[in-house]
């Protein structure tokens, strides 16, 4: 006898997260399968934090969107994907009016995404190519390991891009944040190895 596993839904994710706040657990969703996140190490915070007060701070000066942490996004057409980037920007003009409370039903338009000790590089790029491939225009991924940063996006030809940015490089907002700048040392600061 063959047994099944259970596919899941952004919809049983919601169910069994709960809104109550009883249930502390955080949940992605890949193709149906669940994947507990645990919690992230002290690096991978400061630096979600770091990035997300620097975008705040950027939006606090250009009033086109709107920035957070952890957020669930999922494609409209696929309700067994529900992704929570580190960080997340989504423009004015795609974010609902007024802003759900659940998860988003489309991808951010900025995904930044921080290695932690579990992840592959080969996982990470996946992920970046599903947002790209699913309505993500930029995606950061961090490697805190070796302070650095990985730009991935989508090339007129269909192929993703990825650009390697060494410490003495920085992170650029493109047309998706024009004028953002974030240097790899002002953001790894005394972690830079």
């Amino acid at each position: 006898m063959e047994v099944k596993k259970r596919l899941y839904t952004v919809d049983d994710v919601l169910e069994l997260q709960g809104w109550d706040g009883a249930r502390d657990r955080k949940y992605e969703l890949i193709n149906g399968e669940l994947i507990e996140m645990s919690p992230a190490n002290l690096l991978h915070n400061w630096l979600a934090f770091e990035i997300a007060g620097e975008i705040r701070d950027y939006l606090k000066q250009h009033d086109i969107g709107y920035g957070g942490v952890e957020g669930g996004y999922s494609p409209p057409d696929d309700r067994q994907t529900l992704l929570a980037p580190d960080v997340a920007f989504v423009s004015k003009e795609r974010m609902p009016d007024p802003i759900p409370q659940t998860f988003a039903g489309f991808m951010p338009d900025l995904a930044v995404e921080i290695a932690s000790p579990s992840n592959s590089v080969r996982e990470l790029n996946e992920k970046a190519e599903f947002y790209l491939r699913n309505g993500t225009e930029l995606v950061w991924i961090l490697y805190p390991e070796n302070s650095t940063a990985e730009v991935c996006r989508l090339g007129d030809d269909g192929q993703i891009e990825t650009q390697a940015v060494g410490i003495d490089g920085k992170l650029d907002g493109e047309d998706i944040l024009p004028g953002f700048e974030l240097e790899l040392r002002q953001l790894f600061g005394g972690t830079a190895t």
